[in-house]
């Protein structure tokens, strides 16, 4: 069975929301699937990150197309080096008054549909279309975001009659980062009317949660009965070479770790003050920063004098992140709303280290969390205080954990397609 995949993030992209297909196309041969990737030459956002880039088979057949970003555009219109380096935190901050920012963040929620990769649609389009008039392919598979990729597989659907799969790993009109930001009439409808049309005549929809999911039935009745939820999970393999329980370096000092983007809109205040309080009692404690991190979190740092103690690391190779996280006593996410599963999460998870989840209440990474006896889950309104005193009391359970592996998950995903598609 032989599928074409899509994707625009690919290593040596060091973008986090490549690793899900990646763990896919590693594992689809072993189950029988025969993928063929079509991605980006060159994307100019994302970090770099060579030390994925041996993680699939050379085998499998990687066909990279050129595409058109706005970044460098972006770029010289807020008044930045064309060698700057671009953080999504403060692409999209409102702590930045200035008018050209502000004008920008209009111009991407406005006028790029469904989001600012759309220059990639007629490449791979193109890139799809040479492939199938030489040959057959079983169905066409779109890893979203970014979501203009699905509106090349709905197109090359229809046009040679291949089932579309799409994979959602993010919401795609009303996703955390639209939060309180104007988007016009038009435009929603128009991208409403763009993700309707790809869910509706999907073959099948994959989500990461099932909230998403559950929101995305509500408000299209017909996915209940071509889409389904695959957690995003970790691979296993990857920490074969990484002590979960390493000996700490600093003995008595209690380390606090968040690994990749924090918003300004997931600022766990009530944390920074509990931490402060531990200090001015004597406590010796770190937080460490991996990926980039919001101005008003930043800002809520040096407010509660917790700059001397705080390390900003910027972006990291995936392993180095891997092995920081595992040498950590309290691991920090902070899912966005409660359709948010965080992917590192599941990393979280395998460290057995302890989980400190705080946001607005969310029902799927409480239950995951308590299922695996991982952590504890804190909204604005509770005391952090609790805390320090469970970290030596909680164990992992494992063997749950192990159940995440994107091996067993890609498995789950090839059956999908083959009761799909025979």
């Amino acid at each position: 069975m032989k599928v074409l995949f899509l994707t625009y993030f690919w290593p040596p992209s060091g973008k986090a929301s490549l690793q899900w297909p990646l763990s896919m196309i590693q594992h689809f041969p072993e189950n029988g699937i025969d993928p063929v990737v079509i991605t980006v030459e060159n994307e100019t956002f994302s970090q770099k990150d060579d030390s994925l880039s041996g993680y699939v088979s050379p085998d499998v057949r990687v066909i990279k197309t050129k595409t058109l970003e706005p970044f460098s555009v972006y770029k010289k219109f807020t008044g930045k080096k064309a060698d700057a380096e671009l953080i999504a935190s403060e692409t999209i901050s409102k702590e930045n008054k200035s008018l050209t920012h502000r004008l920008s963040v209009w111009i991407r929620m406005n006028l790029f549909i469904p989001d600012a990769r759309v220059g990639w649609i007629p490449y791979a389009f193109k890139a799809c279309e040479e492939l199938l008039q030489q040959e057959k392919f079983d169905a066409i598979i779109t890893n979203g975001p970014p979501h203009s990729v699905h509106i090349v597989g709905l197109r090359i659907s229809k046009k040679y009659k291949i089932p579309h799969i799409s994979v959602l790993i993010d919401p795609w009109t009303d996703i955390a980062y639209y939060r309180g930001i104007k988007r016009s009439r038009l435009t929603l409808a128009i991208d409403n009317y763009l993700e309707k049309k790809v869910l509706v005549n999907g073959a099948l929809n994959i989500m990461v949660t099932k909230n998403l999911l559950h929101d995305l039935v509500h408000k299209y009745p017909a996915l209940s009965s071509n889409s389904k939820v695959l957690y995003w999970g970790y691979e296993e393999a990857a920490f074969n070479n990484i002590q979960t329980n390493p000996e700490q370096s600093n003995i008595g000092k209690k380390v606090f770790v968040h690994a990749g983007n924090i918003f300004d809109y997931q600022n766990p205040l009530p944390l920074w003050k509990s931490i402060k309080k531990k200090i001015d009692s004597g406590d010796q404690i770190e937080i460490k920063f991996m990926g980039t991190v919001g101005p008003a979190v930043k800002r809520s740092i040096e407010e509660n004098g917790l700059s001397e103690i705080t390390t900003y690391y910027g972006f990291l190779p995936y392993f180095d992140m891997l092995n920081l996280i595992s040498s950590a006593d309290f691991l920090l996410v902070c899912p966005t709303e409660k359709r948010h599963v965080p992917g590192k999460l599941f990393e979280y998870l395998r460290t057995g280290k302890m989980i400190v989840a705080y946001g607005e209440p969310n029902d799927e990474v409480q239950e995951i969390i308590k299922t695996s006896n991982a952590g504890m889950y804190f909204t604005p309104q509770d005391d952090f205080d609790v805390l320090f005193d469970e970290v030596n009391q909680h164990q992992t359970d494992l063997k749950y954990v192990k159940t995440f592996d994107r091996k067993s998950i890609a498995a789950e995903f090839s059956a999908m397609l083959k009761g799909l598609l025979t």
